[in-house]
Order: structure tokens, then C-alpha cells, then sequence
């Protein structure tokens, strides 16, 4: 299998309403991309239908035999009665070794942590040792959920600087869903843009010109986005030269 996981058509429906409707995509290897769209459009539902968390009404999801995903969720509300410490929390991944852990307190850069309880880290702390918790069994597959939602503008750009930098050190791909476009347009190869089906997707810079992002989130963040010259995508087209031949396809009618 030439992608990690390929879902084609997928739709569901809640209630008796649309949550995705024929929503087809892949993901490669050392593929990064970002998810964007507005609330209610079927971001989170969709993760959930790629992790195989749940089954669509329609269409299919198909993962490879070596994928492992590593989740780091939008937040995780510590119980202050049971008073957990970070190395104790990281240590309840029984199959992580010593040297699995010590790369990743090294990574995310929680040594001082360690033995802290959970419940008195900071947002960018908490976020952090939870992705160090993902990285721990060294996954094929990030999928990250809004991470950086409950952080400040700072936090923020720590902690989408520290997943750039994972993504060029480990030979793993990303998916991710965020609001904060503008903060990892430098590292992500591929944006899709779903608002219940897929309205656009492709590299950044193309994206940003199409009239249904436009109609999406205005021309103000259009235009920031077009004046950004993606650094990255040279340096790593030799690696992922192939199109999204599923979604290209389902684009050509917007």
C-alpha cells in the first residue's frame, strides 16, 4: 500500500444531518497536513473516521499494515485528586523502553518536569508531555487535534515550532487540525480544507487563491497566505512527488 491510510467517499451522518459528505483523501508517507475549516464542518469527525475510531455511513477507510498513530488530543483535564507525575504518567506506556522515553523528555524538552503532577503544568507543559506520550512508541502517524487551541500566541508558536521540528528529525507524517494556519504554514506540505466535504486542497499557496477558501475565511487571510513562500517544499519534494490523486479528482467540479 503506496499511503499510510486512504479513505475514499467518506460520509456520515448525525441526527439526519450531513456531517461529511464524500470526503476522499490520503495520506502518504512523511506527509504533513493540516485540516482547516470552521466549527461544526467535520474536522474532529473526520480524524475519527481516519484513526478507524468510527465506521462511516458510506464510503471506506483503508490503513496500512505498518501504520501506529501517536494522538495528541486538544486538551486533557488533570484530576488534582490523584496526583499523577509526569515520569509516572509517560511510564504508563508499557510497552515504551528506557530509551524510547529518554529520547522523547530530550525532544519535547520536559526533563524539569518529570516530577511535577500533571495537574500543575502550564497549557504548554500539559501539551508537551502529551506529545511526548504520543512520540513514545515511535508512530508512523501524529494526528494532532487543535493542540495549540488552549495556548497563548507564545505557546503557540513554541509548540507548532517543536512539531516542525519533529516532523524534520523523525521519519514520521502528520496530520493535524488547526485554526492556527498562519503559525504552520512553514511546515505543513498540504492543507485540506473541509467544510462537511472538501472544498480545496493542495500546498499552501495555491490553496490561498482558491474562491472557496476565500469564501471560507475572507481575502484577508487569502492574501497573507498567497505573500507566503513555502520554504520547506522544495527541500522535500524529492521525498513525495505524488499528487492526491482521490481528492484532485473530487476537485475538479468546485
Amino acid at each position: 500500500m503506496d499511503n499510510l491510510i486512504s479513505a475514499r467517499n467518506v460520509s456520515v451522518e448525525r441526527d439526519g444531518k450531513s456531517v461529511l459528505k464524500d470526503v476522499s483523501v490520503s495520506i502518504g508517507y512523511r506527509d504533513f497536513i493540516t485540516i482547516i475549516g470552521p466549527n461544526g464542518a467535520g474536522k474532529s469527525m473526520l480524524l475519527k473516521c481516519l484513526m478507524g475510531f468510527y465506521t462511516p455511513d458510506r464510503g471506506s477507510v483503508t490503513q496500512s499494515a505498518d501504520l501506529k498513530i501517536g494522538y495528541v488530543p486538544q486538551r486533557l483535564v488533570a484530576d488534582h485528586s490523584i496526583p499523577i507525575t509526569v515520569e509516572r504518567f509517560l511510564k504508563l506506556r508499557k510497552l515504551s523502553t528506557s530509551e524510547s522515553r529518554d529520547r522523547v523528555i530530550a525532544e519535547t524538552e520536559i526533563g524539569l518536569l518529570l516530577r511535577q503532577p500533571l495537574s500543575v503544568l502550564s497549557g504548554g507543559e500539559l501539551q508537551r508531555v502529551l506529545l511526548a506520550r504520543a512520540l513514545l512508541d515511535n508512530p508512523t502517524l501524529l494526528v494532532l487535534d487543535e493542540p495549540a487551541q488552549n495556548l497563548d500566541v507564545t505557546g503557540q508558536l513554541a509548540f507548532y515550532k517543536l512539531i516542525e521540528r519533529i516532523y524534520r528529525e523523525r521519519n514520521v507524517s502528520i496530520l493535524m487540525v488547526s485554526h492556527d494556519l498562519h503559525l504552520v504554514m512553514s511546515a505543513t506540505r498540504n492543507v485540506l480544507c473541509l467544510s462537511g466535504e472538501v472544498c480545496c486542497y493542495g500546498e499552501p499557496s495555491s490553496v490561498a487563491q482558491d474562491p472557496a477558501f476565500i469564501t471560507l475565511f475572507g481575502e484577508d487571510m487569502a492574501k497573507m497566505m498567497a505573500s507566503y513562500h513555502h520554504h520547506d517544499h522544495e527541500q522535500h519534494h524529492h521525498n513525495h512527488g505524488h499528487e492526491h490523486p482521490t481528492v484532485m479528482k473530487d476537485l475538479n467540479h468546485v
